[in-house]
C-alpha cells in the first residue's frame, strides 16, 4: 500500500452517491482521502421526481445529459472524483407480473464482463476500501442488485490475473475492505421518528415504518458507523444538485440538522469483507488499514 488512502464508491445511478454515504464521502475528502465514485448506469430510465420539473419537454427529451450535468454538479460539491461504468439503466419494472427487462440494459449485462470494467477501474484507482450494495440492492431494484453482483466479483477480480490479463485490464490491486451502504436501517428510522415526535414535529417517517413492517424487510447487521455530522449540509446539497430526483421541499429535508447531529450524526455501514484485522462495531471505513498504509 501507499500512504495515500483511496476509497471507491460503487452506485447504480447518478444521485444514487448523494443519498447513500455523501457525508462520509465528503468527511474523508476533509481528510485528505481520494474518493472515486464509480456509477453504473446514465440513470437514462429514472422517473423525474421533483414535481416542479414534471412534465418539462426539455428535460424529458434529454435526460441522460441532464442526469449527467446533475452528476457534475454533485462531484464538484463533495470534492470527489467520479467515472461512468457506461451501462444504461434497467428501469424499475412495475405490475403484476412484472414485464421484461429492456434489451440492452445493466441488469441483463454479464455479470463477469461488466465486472472486468469495475476491475479495470479498481486496478487503476487502487482503493483500500469499497463500498456498494448488499444481496438486495439497498432495495430491490435490478440495477442495484447488478451493482452488488458485479462488486463481489471485481472484488475478488481485481487480484486475478488469469480472469482478468494484466495487460488488458492493469496490475493486479488487493482492495482489502469491503462494506454494504446501510444508512436506511430501522434503527436510525426509529429514533429520528421518535425524537422528531417527542418535540411536538410532524415526522415523514411514519408511513415508511408501516411499511417496512408489512414488506418483512430483513434487519442487517451494522458494524460501522461513521462520525460526519459535520458534513450533512454538503450532503444535501449535493442530493439537491439532482434537481430531477429531489424535492427540495420534501420529506428528506424537513428534519432540522441540528436535531439529526444529536440524534444521529452517523452514517452505518455492514462490513462484508475484510482481508485486514479490525474491531466491531468501528467508526472509520479505515480501521485496520491506516496503521499498513
Amino acid at each position: 500500500m501507499t500512504d495515500q488512502l483511496r476509497l471507491m464508491a460503487v452506485h447504480a445511478h447518478p444521485d444514487d452517491e448523494s443519498s447513500k454515504g455523501a457525508a462520509t464521502m465528503a468527511k474523508y475528502v476533509s481528510e485528505g482521502v481520494d474518493v472515486l465514485v464509480v456509477t453504473c448506469t446514465g440513470g437514462e430510465r429514472g422517473s423525474i421526481l421533483n414535481p416542479k420539473l414534471q412534465g418539462d419537454a426539455f428535460i424529458e427529451a434529454n435526460i441522460h445529459e441532464v442526469r449527467k450535468k446533475e452528476m457534475d454538479e454533485a462531484r464538484e460539491i463533495l470534492g470527489i472524483r467520479q467515472e461512468w461504468l457506461g451501462y444504461v439503466d434497467s428501469g424499475l419494472p412495475e405490475g403484476d407480473p412484472l414485464p421484461p427487462l429492456p434489451e440492452g440494459c445493466f441488469g441483463l449485462a454479464d455479470v463477469d464482463e461488466a465486472a472486468g470494467r469495475l476491475v479495470r477501474s479498481i486496478r487503476s484507482f487502487r482503493p483500500q476500501v469499497i463500498t456498494t450494495y448488499d444481496e438486495n440492492g439497498g432495495y430491490p431494484h435490478p440495477d442495484h442488485i447488478m451493482t452488488h453482483k458485479i462488486s463481489m466479483v471485481a472484488f475478488e477480480g481485481a487480484t486475478d490475473a488469469e480472469k482478468y490479463p494484466e495487460d488488458e485490464f492493469g496490475p493486479v490491486w488487493q482492495p482489502v475492505k469491503l462494506y454494504y451502504n446501510q444508512g436506511f436501517n430501522r434503527p436510525r428510522t426509529v429514533a429520528l421518528h421518535e425524537a422528531l415526535l417527542s418535540r411536538g414535529m410532524e415526522s415523514p417517517y411514519g408511513e415508511w415504518l408501516k411499511r417496512w413492517d408489512e414488506f418483512g424487510r430483513d434487519e442487517r447487521t451494522l458494524t460501522t458507523y461513521v462520525p460526519c455530522g459535520d458534513f450533512f449540509e454538503i450532503r444535501d446539497k449535493a442530493l439537491i444538485a439532482h434537481a430531477t430526483q429531489i424535492d427540495p421541499d420534501g420529506g428528506w429535508f424537513r428534519i432540522p440538522l441540528d436535531l439529526q447531529r444529536e440524534i444521529w450524526p452517523t452514517e452505518e455501514y455492514e462490513l462484508a469483507k475484510a482481508l485486514v484485522t479490525t474491531s466491531l462495531p468501528e467508526s472509520d471505513l479505515f480501521a485496520g488499514v491506516r496503521d499498513n498504509a
